[in-house]
């Protein structure tokens, strides 16, 4: 990075720092919904803060809406399922609760509470009910809407860690409810619903007369089987679509409440910090509380002061010495211990040689790293100055990789300095237990930039 573009990262006011354990500490703080693009890591964060509030002394529910299980896994729970369950192993006086959303049988608990038992069978039997209630597009969002308006009624945990679904767009689970209502609204559910609500002999002259062109072509389109189920379902669902509008509408306003609180989760690429920014303003126009954004991964180095362009120089005078030091391999001053590359590395500030750094080499976070240089044709291994020009080649790559984040990062700031951020340092490997889950939710709190200061050239 030039001194320039140094000088003009400088110039960007820095983002104010997002202090979640005031936010989980706080007995006003109810619900804590974690929203964003698909794979940016929001169930695990999710479980680390439903972790760190219990073991801060809240009373718990995180609920997931994540196919892949990774909760139950990190969590020592064999399976998650529609019921809350007490994770075992929490320290502190808190407790904590997991739950996986049952698409189906939240639905079905809906059915069975707001209907009597013969008009329950009935609709639990429907062959188009069962279809919708485990594929319709937007049921699973509005479900995780209702499970959630259902445990915030029974006011039994503290605070209730909500996992939005992995949808394409996060922006679904807000929609959700407004889309629901638009199909039981439609006009093809009054025209199917015509017929019940004229009732008696009347209803069936409409049936056989207003509506034979309609249900015919819907026959050849459906399967007259399909829309005889479909009809029979909106006949018995008739006094419940009040019922499903009255409580998304309810949730809705528990979403905008001052208890609420919605956490952006994403990582530092283009595309995750778009849509990040995307819900932002969704959020403010929906007057829903934002707490801040949680931006995962973010990539550091111990060794920021050392730029990308100071270790690709060193690493070329290297690969020269080391030639040089072929060539005249018998000459006392010929080595190279003794060539200007060397003496550049006596310096700290070049590269540390201290015994590990090797390792970095096989780092998963080294994104598509350089192979190292070649070993000398003849040789068993790789000369101490290849190792080093390779590691310092590394360097350079991660430092460029830093440079990107950075930059990405200071874009969404520029557009949002308004929104404060947590970030959380990439790590080798995924999260599979509590201490894992533990150390994600210190990391959250620490309150430590993860990046690192650009450094003038």
């Amino acid at each position: 990075m030039s001194r320039d573009q140094g000088q003009a990262q400088h110039r960007l006011s820095p983002a104010p720092v997002l202090d979640l354990d005031p936010l989980l500490d706080d007995p006003a703080t109810r619900i804590v919904v974690c929203c964003g693009s698909g794979g940016v890591g929001k169930t695990t964060t999710a479980a680390a803060l439903g972790l760190r509030a219990a073991e801060r002394g809240r009373k718990v529910v995180v609920l997931t809406i994540d196919p892949a299980r990774r909760l139950a896994q990190s969590m020592g729970i064999d399976s998650l399922d529609n019921t809350p369950r007490r994770v075992k192993g929490v320290e502190g006086d808190g407790e904590l609760h997991a739950m996986m959303l049952d698409m189906k049988r939240t639905f079905d608990e809906i059915v069975e509470a707001h209907a009597d038992p013969e008009r329950a069978a009935a609709i639990l039997s429907n062959p188009f009910y069962q279809s919708l209630s485990a594929g319709f597009a937007g049921t699973q969002e509005y479900m995780a809407m209702e499970k959630l308006g259902q445990l915030r009624a029974r006011d039994e945990w503290d605070l209730i860690v909500v996992d939005t679904p992995p949808s394409r767009s996060a922006l679904d689970f807000l929609d959700a409810p407004k889309r629901l209502g638009s199909f039981l609204d439609g006009k093809l559910i009054r025209v199917l619903l015509a017929p019940a609500k004229v009732g008696g002999r009347a209803g069936m002259m409409f049936l056989n007369v207003g509506m034979s062109m309609m249900t015919g072509a819907l026959g050849k389109l459906l399967g007259g089987q399909l829309l005889k189920d479909v009809q029979t379902f909106v006949a018995a669902m008739d006094s419940m679509f009040g019922g499903f509008r009255t409580r998304a509408d309810a949730t809705y306003k528990l979403l905008q409440a001052p208890g609420t609180a919605f956490l952006v989760v994403a990582a530092p690429e283009r595309d995750a910090l778009r849509e990040a920014a995307y819900f932002v303003e969704r959020l403010a126009a929906e007057r829903m509380p934002l707490a801040g954004l949680v931006l995962n991964r973010v990539h550091g180095s111990g060794a920021a002061q050392l730029s990308a362009e100071r270790a690709l120089a060193a690493a070329e005078n290297l690969d020269l010495a080391d030639v040089g030091g072929d060539a005249s391999a018998d000459g006392p001053s010929g080595t190279a211990a003794d060539s200007p590359a060397a003496e550049n590395l006596e310096e700290p500030r070049i590269v540390d040689q201290d015994g590990g750094k090797a390792g970095l080499r096989n780092s998963p976070d080294t994104y598509g790293s350089s192979e190292p240089p070649a070993t000398e044709p003849g040789s068993g291994s790789p000369s101490a100055d290849q190792l080093t020009a390779g590691l310092l080649r590394l360097h350079a790559e991660r430092m460029h990789l830093l440079s990107r984040e950075q930059r990405t990062r200071d874009r969404f700031t520029a557009l949002h300095p308004e929104v404060a951020v947590a970030e959380v340092a990439a790590l080798p490997g995924d999260v599979h237990d509590l201490a894992g889950l533990r150390d994600i939710g210190s990391r959250l709190a620490a309150n430590r930039p993860e990046l690192p200061e650009t450094a003038d050239n």
